[in-house]
């Protein structure tokens, strides 16, 4: 008995316990309502099923949620307007690519210009909140209600069409390459994320700041400065996203590009096991949790529930998901867990 609690007591103690859990018990839900659920087949020379689907649609909000992370790691607070710039950026790589049978610059050149307007908008949102000292949701609710406007003078309020079918394969499938694009390139920010935090000391100065921004100011960071990297990061990997967007539709629709998934990829960092106060914070949990949230969303679809109500049931479901990882929970957890393991096996007379 002593070895099984033990053993229990490891595997609980496994930093990603709790998300990897969460993320089973939707596996498991979606294999009972869909017994082929794990069933990957080769259509038309490419990976086809609901385990590639799921990766390939959370591969936009992964990238959301690791430039989210390190926001709420840093400010203890979120960048809410990733999904209005999501939409901008798209809105200037299609319309600077124009509507045509070719393009109008090269296709480098909108992606990069995409990419450096989520720099600007990651400029804006990072001066406000680490050198003005706006708190961090009402600093980026100015991006958040202006960045879809200005998409819409971008594209002049229509929704514009891209004929070459090349511009198709950053959201789609690259030929003779059986697996989706997305998928790469959400596994190279992850990865490129993961090198630079881990190989340098950034990302523990990202700690530092998060936990108490005055005592790190007191040892020698500059603790605004990080908070400025950390929002510029997030307006680039919300271009990215934005990019992939665009691309699978072929089109851009600034009222539809990023809708709401601001909201997932806050969800995401807090499924992930990550505190939105700021200090420590996991990337391969927010990556789970960003897979997790696209596997429940696949889940209710399977389940017929229509897009209209989608809402309401994933909210039920976060809720209790989220619930299960506050520290209330967790230490009745500890200590249920201690008055278990203190009671003695009652030994029989005779």
């Amino acid at each position: 008995m002593k070895k099984f609690n033990s053993i229990i007591r490891r595997i609980t103690h496994i930093p990603l316990f709790l998300p990897l859990l969460c993320l089973f018990l939707v596996l498991i839900v979606n294999l009972i309502q869909t017994p082929s659920f794990f069933k990957i087949t080769i259509q038309n020379g490419v990976f086809y099923g609901y385990i590639i689907d799921i990766i390939n649609r959370s591969s936009g909000l992964i990238i959301l949620a690791v430039g989210m992370t390190l926001v709420a790691a840093s400010s203890a607070g979120a960048d809410i307007s990733v999904g209005a710039v999501s939409a901008l950026c798209g809105a200037v790589c299609v319309a600077s690519l124009g509507t045509g049978d070719v393009y109008q610059m090269p296709y480098i050149v909108s992606v990069l210009l995409a990419i450096l307007i989520g720099v600007i908008c990651g400029i804006i949102n990072g001066f406000l909140v680490s050198y003005m000292k706006v708190q961090p949701m009402v600093a980026t609710l100015i991006l958040f209600t202006a960045g879809r406007g200005i998409a819409q003078l971008v594209t002049g309020s229509f929704i514009l069409y891209v004929k070459p079918k090349q511009f198709g394969y950053l959201g789609a499938f690259l030929p003779k390459v059986p697996i989706p694009t997305p998928c790469f390139v959400a596994a190279v920010v992850v990865i490129i994320t993961w090198l630079v935090l881990k190989k340098t000391s950034l990302g523990m100065y990202i700690q530092a700041v998060g936990i108490n921004s005055k005592a790190s100011r007191l040892v020698g960071l500059n603790s605004k400065m990080i908070i400025f990297l950390t929002y510029i990061f997030c307006g680039v990997c919300a271009a990215v996203a934005g990019l992939i967007s665009v691309s699978r539709t072929m089109s851009i629709d600034a009222n539809n590009v990023g809708l709401f998934v601001e909201l997932d990829a806050i969800l995401a960092v807090a499924i992930g096991g990550n505190s939105l106060s700021g200090g420590k914070f996991s990337l391969m949990g927010s990556v789970i949790g960003a897979i997790t949230i696209q596997a429940l969303t696949t889940t209710l679809y399977a389940m017929h529930v229509s897009a209209d109500q989608l809402p309401l049931y994933k909210a039920i479901v976060v809720i209790i998901i989220v619930a299960l990882q506050s520290p209330v929970v967790k230490k009745w957890y500890r200590n249920l867990r201690s008055k278990v393991s203190t009671v003695e096996p009652v030994k029989e007379v005779g």
